[in-house]
């Protein structure tokens, strides 16, 4: 069985949509974070930054949002997730999907823990770089999700629509007047595949199980 070491609203959300769609078995346990799990030897045995997720496997822990995502996707869905393997698509498609776990993963992160980044003295100066290079970022994914729709489908969940989708969440819930601050409506595209992937009963069990709204993706509740 899968154990998918989590944490509500995290980045655990979109690996774990993509298990509940698969309808693989698994348990989603909540990683004590204010105990300091994070930092304890066991925990730092699987993911030696102590981060979330982790998602542990018949063979080993994985960590890594994106690994964990395609991990998934080929092992146990080859091309109803992702462009399989093989296809014409393929290369378009691992473009897009590491450009955003480089580009803009990165980027959106920096904006929330600007402090832990650059120190508390550098925050005004990274603040606003941050913010340009996400929605730089965002506007690339937006016309490749306008040129290549099997690389972001708008009619049917795909790992790189949940990655994103959770991504721009995040952008949304920043508190008003934030310079990182974004709604997924800045960009149809995107905001059009996000919305695909939070109307399915996969990612509305995993909203109820979180305590999140409806609209976890295109108009979160903040």
């Amino acid at each position: 069985m899968l154990v998918l070491h989590s944490s509500p609203d995290s980045a655990s959300m979109a690996p774990r949509i993509v298990i509940e769609d698969l309808g693989l078995t698994y348990s989603a346990r909540v990683v004590d974070r204010a105990g300091g799990e994070l930092a304890s030897a066991g925990y730092r045995a699987m993911h030696p930054l102590g981060k979330i997720p982790v998602l542990e496997t018949p063979d080993r822990p994985m960590f890594e949002t994106a690994a964990i995502l395609l991990w998934l996707a080929d092992t146990h869905a080859p091309g109803r997730l992702a462009p399989a393997p093989g296809s014409a698509e393929r290369g378009a498609f691992l473009t897009w999907f590491f450009f955003t776990s480089t580009n803009l993963h990165p980027n959106v992160l920096d904006l929330f823990y600007a402090d832990r980044v650059a120190g508390p003295e550098a925050v005004a100066a990274l603040l606003p770089r941050a913010a340009a290079r996400t929605r730089a970022a965002l506007d690339a994914l937006d016309t490749a999700a306008r040129t290549l729709p099997s690389v972001l489908p708008a009619d049917r969940l795909s790992i790189l629509g949940v990655y994103v989708g959770m991504l721009l969440r995040w952008l949304a819930q920043m508190p008003d007047g934030h310079v990182g601050q974004a709604r997924a409506a800045e960009w149809p595209a995107l905001a059009a595949a996000a919305a695909a992937c939070e109307t399915t009963p996969a990612a509305r069990r995993v909203a109820e199980a979180e305590g999140l709204g409806p609209a976890i993706f295109t108009n979160p509740d903040r």
